[in-house]
């Protein structure tokens, strides 16, 4: 937190400075401590006016008020800081909140549009190569990313399909009866 204080017709003694450093802590918890606060204090007339600035990542808030007393004068400023601090960030909350909620629906509705069933949706070619099921059973093995392999069994003729199981340590073998 950087504060910077200046006095115009009035002296920013030690005590005033002291005490709008303490009275800002109360901001801080809206922040952290990445704020940067500019309070000019002066007379006018027989009132003495506080002015305090504060700003932040892209937000600038600003209380200016008036009394007898200096001290009562920077306490009002705290507390309309504080109330213009509250309402920007449930402003923020509301409309993160809404925003993500519409997005999640325009995922939904997007989802919706886009499902497409009973269809065949890709189509793969590849070469099926005559082998003995154990061959294959090897060749499956070697293809780590495949969990099926189809052939023409050497020994029938036929065209079969080899799969890896769910356990992923045994086999299938997919034969036609006819």
């Amino acid at each position: 937190m950087n504060i910077k204080i200046t006095g115009k017709e009035l002296k920013a003694t030690d005590s005033i400075k002291e005490y709008v450093e303490k009275k800002m802590e109360r901001l801080e918890k809206y922040f952290g401590g990445d704020i940067e606060v500019t309070a000019t204090i002066k007379t006018e007339g027989n009132e003495q006016v506080a002015e305090l600035h504060v700003t932040t990542t892209g937000e600038t808030f600003r209380a200016v008020t008036a009394h007898k007393d200096l001290y009562a004068s920077i306490d009002k400023d705290i507390d309309i800081l504080e109330g213009q601090i509250r309402k920007m960030k449930t402003k923020k909350d509301k409309q993160n909140m809404t925003e993500s909620i519409r997005l999640k629906e325009a995922i939904n509705a997007g989802e919706a549009k886009n499902e497409i069933e009973n269809e065949i949706i890709k189509t793969i070619y590849y070469n099926i190569k005559p082998m003995a099921p154990e061959d294959a059973k090897l060749e499956l093995e070697g293809r780590a990313k495949n969990n099926f392999l189809t052939f023409i069994n050497i020994e029938t003729g036929k065209v079969n399909v080899i799969y890896r199981l769910k356990d992923s340590k045994n086999f299938g073998l997919v034969e036609p009866e006819a």
